[in-house]
């Protein structure tokens, strides 16, 4: 007579076959567990025995089928529908973007900033972190979407923002008290899915309340860290169910007694570097000087974390004083990079037709003459389908701000 090994409380008894199926009931249809005094069938049938003596084969196909699609309706029933779906029969996981204002910047980042997900810029002050942050505010509510500032650093600039094609009225704006109000704040904005991207700025401004409650000077071990921490757990996921962007702007500080190595790191902690789907260095390559002293800056721009396009790419743009990204310098760029316009001496052509002479009154003709202007972008943008960004610059990455100060490039 058979007999089984039933393990129970951690003491083991040996119980006979008949006892066994008198006290479990009929084993013929699958097999059966006890779990918490009840007893429950966890599998579906076994495939009909071949032999004589008993001996089974493997589950079938359909029979396996069915119990998963069995499990899949009960998690979906408890979790939610779609809480495991196959990929195959849903629209799910092609990741859309939107804009980022710059031609350059969006081939870098594989078109533009993703949607539903987390993305950091950082660099050192001045650098243009800001005025990214509101040309990508400005490119969603082109395509009729709404958009949020978190204004933890308490300077924004509606005048400026306008400059940039950001629509004032139209923009939500809130000024925290604290760093854990301003993320409850983005929290709440995502989860009601009418939010389309929202820019914290910075990461840095983000004062724990523990601190504003406490004396100046009162030592806070990781209490930012902490926050941001326990903030992008809840932040993340919502993001991506909401599909709504998120960009969070982040300043850089030193560490203390680093000899060899570089010593700039972020701040807020580890966290928001393994949350974060793009991570966007930015660094001023040189500064333009015009008739009237500096009328802007040449922004050199690194993706050092990329997870929906390869990352490592560069980018290079200028961010002109009062007006922000030059857009048509971005494209006259990548149009002399393809081949669509021809730079010989100080002149610039496109085919046989001279645009002027000189890099500004070349894009003053494309300010001027949007026909042109059109042809050149479809035509660039036809070429630069299949090239690499990073052919366009040279390899002297990253530029450090002591190369920035001595750079300047005289405007023509």
């Amino acid at each position: 007579m058979l007999s089984q090994t039933v393990r129970r409380f951690g003491s083991t008894k040996r119980i006979s076959q008949p006892l066994l199926a008198a006290s479990w009931g009929s084993i013929d249809g699958g097999i059966l567990t006890q779990s918490r005094g009840f007893a429950k069938k966890t599998v579906s049938a076994v495939a009909d025995s071949t032999e004589s003596d008993g001996s089974s084969m493997d589950p079938s196909t359909e029979a396996r089928a069915k119990a998963l699609d069995q499990a899949l309706k009960e998690i979906n029933n408890r979790f939610g529908k779609n809480s495991v779906m196959k990929l195959g029969a849903n629209m799910f996981g092609e990741v859309q973007s939107t804009p980022s204002g710059a031609l350059t910047l969006d081939l870098a980042l594989g078109g533009g900033y993703p949607k539903g997900r987390v993305i950091e810029i950082y660099g050192p002050e001045s650098a243009g972190k800001t005025t990214l942050a509101l040309h990508a505010l400005a490119e969603v509510q082109k395509q009729g979407g709404n958009v949020a500032l978190i204004d933890a650093e308490h300077a924004f600039d509606p005048v400026f923002a306008k400059r940039l094609g950001v629509d004032i009225d139209s923009l939500y704006l809130c000024q925290p008290d604290s760093g854990e109000m301003a993320l409850e704040v983005a929290d709440q904005l995502i989860r009601s899915s009418a939010m389309d991207m929202i820019a914290v700025d910075s990461v840095a401004a983000l004062v724990p309340r523990a601190e504003i409650e406490g004396e100046i000077g009162q030592l806070q071990v990781g209490a930012q860290a902490r926050l941001m921490s326990a903030a992008l757990r809840k932040i993340a996921g919502n993001a991506s169910r909401h599909n709504c962007s998120i960009i969070f702007l982040n300043q850089l500080r030193q560490k203390v007694g680093v000899i060899y190595g570089n010593p700039e790191v972020t701040s807020g902690g580890q966290a928001l570097k393994y949350y974060s789907s793009v991570r966007m260095e930015v660094r001023i390559k040189e500064r333009i000087a015009g008739s009237d002293g500096q009328i802007g800056i040449r922004v050199k721009s690194k993706i050092t974390k990329n997870k929906v396009a390869p990352p490592y790419k560069l980018a290079e743009f200028d961010i002109l004083f009062g007006s922000g990204i030059s857009v048509n310098g971005c494209l006259l760029d990548a149009a002399e990079s393809v081949g669509v316009v021809i730079r010989r001496g100080s002149y610039y052509f496109y085919g046989d037709e001279r645009l002027g002479q000189g890099r500004d009154k070349t894009l003053e003709t494309l300010k001027t003459n949007t026909t042109l202007r059109d042809t050149i972008d479809s035509k660039t943008r036809q070429a630069l389908i299949g090239t690499d960004v990073n052919d366009m610059y040279d390899e002297d990455v990253p530029v450090s701000e002591e190369d920035a100060e001595g750079a300047e490039r005289t405007a023509v």
